[in-house]
């Protein structure tokens, strides 16, 4: 069979997203001239002008990353109705300029999670409410649950998520994709609607591990290829460290599915080393880094909705004042209290907040993940992910029950989720830890497990798992 052409994967996709999408509503907008794109890309090959591996494949981009193209609502009503942003933002550029056709926006978590303690993962008053392929009644996760889910689906190949703490690791986790959420630094930020300047970054999200190394070499600018890196037989001699402590014990199905990673990847020829635990994390911890992450997303909101044409909210008090007048849709289904308080933290200008700051740091850089891979001499750490999806609950708030993205969250280190298997209809995942630019090696790791393990059955749609 001859290899598929750009038109020939664009109307397939199309074709998919008008038939599976409306169960779980994933994609926000589709671009009207993906087709267009896709000839003049299948022309372009046809002329011997090949920008490079991922030419003419598809690719859906996260909501809340600047398309002068396309609307970019960050899932709010405040700027669902304003003008498109007046360019594209460097990391979609990156994905044109290698050939890749923009086939739409996925949606997300409302302001990508950080509204409310009570939010419901997956809706936002623009886009919806995003629902598990595996599962109707459970949740894609968040923020990036609408890119996680269109993969899964089978919508297209590569999606685009973006995380502060959770939100590509998650609905990868959750939906059975894999998620590669990179040191931040990697992949440039500007003109994506931001939350934290230390903690966010954009990310793959792909099938496989190879797919999202691949995307991951486009979004980061070229250079080295990191899917070459995504080769078998890589894992003999590799020195694996499994943290327990807080990171397993949460769920015995994402327990047991861990524990057979970890035994296959020893019998690969890996080195396991058990029980490199991380050293506790301050009982201030968490406060910490929300203190950060508030006070981040005051001013760095701020900067971005200054940049956005037409005449909508210019600071984050213009978006809790737009909600409160628009209560009977943006505040349904719950409230606003993390944007209410982000108004009230100390400011990035404070001692405050650079001394939680330098908390963060410390206890989960050298004081945490570098301290555990050097004192044990790991090439990288893997723990459970996640438990199972939960189920949806609007209003909110949630049943998340355990989490793996804390700390690389803080650090600011890479972290990448693969599935393992599918436990009573539902997916169940992995993550691969490393240190700060260590991403080729955590690809070789993932792909060398991800080629031990059978590949996941499809999602089916069902009404409810189990």
């Amino acid at each position: 069979m001859p290899p598929e052409t750009s038109t020939s994967e664009v109307e397939r996709l199309l074709d998919r997203i008008a038939t599976v999408d409306p169960l779980i509503g994933s994609i926000c907008t589709l671009h009207p001239g993906a087709l267009d794109r896709a000839r003049e890309l299948d022309a372009e090959a046809a002329a011997g002008r090949v920008r490079g591996p991922l030419h003419g494949r598809a690719v859906l981009v996260k909501d809340n990353v600047d398309t002068a193209d396309l609307p970019t609502t960050a899932g709010s009503l405040a700027l669902a109705g304003q003008p498109h942003p007046a360019a594209d933002a460097p990391l979609v550029r990156r994905l044109r300029e290698a050939g890749m056709v923009v086939l739409g926006k996925t949606n997300l978590s409302e302001w990508a999670n950080i509204r409310d303690l009570a939010s419901t993962s997956g809706w936002s008053a623009h886009g919806g409410l995003t629902r598990n392929p595996y599962a109707l009644d459970r949740s894609a996760g968040g923020s990036s649950s609408g890119s996680g889910a269109a993969v899964a689906a089978g919508l297209a190949a590569y999606a685009v998520g973006t995380e502060t703490d959770g939100s590509i690791t998650c609905p990868a986790a959750y939906n059975g994709c894999v998620g590669l959420k990179p040191t931040v630094g990697l992949v440039p930020t500007d003109g994506v609607v931001p939350i934290s300047a230390s903690q966010d970054t954009p990310g793959p999200m792909a099938a496989t591990v190879r797919d999202a190394a691949a995307l991951l070499t486009v979004l980061a600018g070229g250079g080295a290829d990191l899917a070459a890196h995504a080769v078998d037989g890589r894992l003999a001699g590799k020195r694996v460290g499994v943290p327990r402590g807080p990171y397993w014990g949460f769920s015995e199905a994402a327990d047991a599915a861990a524990e057979r990673a970890v035994a296959a990847l020893s019998a690969a020829g890996a080195v396991v080393v058990d029980g490199t635990d991380l050293p506790d994390l301050p009982d201030t911890i968490w406060e910490d880094e929300l203190l950060v992450l508030l006070a981040e997303l005051r001013t760095g909101l701020a900067a971005y909705l200054s940049r956005r044409p037409g005449d909508g909210p210019r600071t984050l008090e213009d978006v809790v004042a737009f909600n409160r007048e628009h209560a009977a849709v943006e505040l349904e289904h719950f409230g606003q209290g993390l944007l209410e308080q982000a108004l009230e933290v100390p400011g990035t200008d404070s001692e405050e907040y650079a001394a939680a700051r330098a908390r963060c740091v410390a206890a989960t850089r050298e004081g945490g993940i570098d301290r555990v891979l050097r004192e044990h001499d790991l090439d990288v750490l893997v723990t459970p992910s996640y438990d199972r999806a939960h189920r949806i609950r609007l209003p909110g708030p949630e049943e998340l029950v355990g989490s793996c993205s804390g700390v690389p969250a803080m650090a600011g280190y890479p972290l990448l989720t693969v599935p393992t298997e599918v436990v009573d209809g539902l997916p169940v995942a992995v993550s691969f830890w490393g240190t700060a630019g260590s991403e080729a090696t955590l690809v070789e790791v993932a792909h060398g497990y991800e080629s031990l393990r059978d590949p996941l059955p499809p999602p089916t749609f069902a009404p409810t798992a189990g």
